[in-house]
């Protein structure tokens, strides 16, 4: 499964990735030209479906014809087991998690998640969930393949811009920092 995955991302199933883009994009075009939403769009082919189903069997049940042919449908009670556990142990371990934060015993964590959360609001402020889906899907399908593509050149670019960071960062340091170590050691002296 998730060497398919790779392939995919990769590009080694050309076919297949094309395929996805093509059709999302057409999704995403036709949504954002129709106005649907995801959910009015899913609602409204679902009500279509129980109209056609009723329809076709209260007629069948008039003109003596069969029923529509649908399956028994229903869930195992098994696989609600497995599935419940599965989300209890996700949910439980993201309230730990949460609990650990909220009483401050995670300090690194609670950075990471509020980065997070900020980052998120304003992204979120900026495109509605629809783009920004299929916009993320456009960047897994094409920047691994590119990194994998160009990796010599971008390594190389990216440790020249890791070691000019790091000049500026010295930089920095030796002109504003230090000074500022200094002022602070000096007050704590004074006092």
């Amino acid at each position: 499964m998730l060497k398919s995955v790779a392939d995919v991302m990769l590009w080694r199933r050309k076919d297949l990735t094309v395929g996805i883009l093509l059709v999302t994009l057409s999704a995403w075009v036709v949504f954002e030209i129709s106005g649907y939403t995801l959910l009015s769009l899913v609602s409204s082919v679902l009500l279509l479906l129980i109209v056609i189903l009723f329809l076709w069997a209260k007629s069948a049940a008039l003109l003596n014809r069969p029923a529509p042919p649908l399956p028994e449908l229903f869930i195992p009670e098994e696989t609600v087991n497995e599935v419940g556990a599965i989300i209890r142990n996700h949910v439980n371990f993201l309230l730990s998690a949460f609990h650990d934060i909220a009483m401050g015993k995670d300090p690194r964590m609670f950075f990471k998640v509020a980065g997070s959360l900020c980052l998120i609001s304003f992204i979120g402020g900026l495109t509605d969930f629809l783009t920004l889906a299929y916009t993320s899907l456009v960047i897994v399908l094409t920047i691994p393949a590119l990194y994998e593509r160009y990796e010599d050149h971008i390594d190389r670019y990216v440790i020249m811009g890791y070691q000019k960071l790091k000049q500026l960062y010295l930089h920095f340091d030796v002109e504003y920092f230090s000074k500022v170590r200094k002022r602070i050691l000096e007050k704590k002296k004074l006092s």
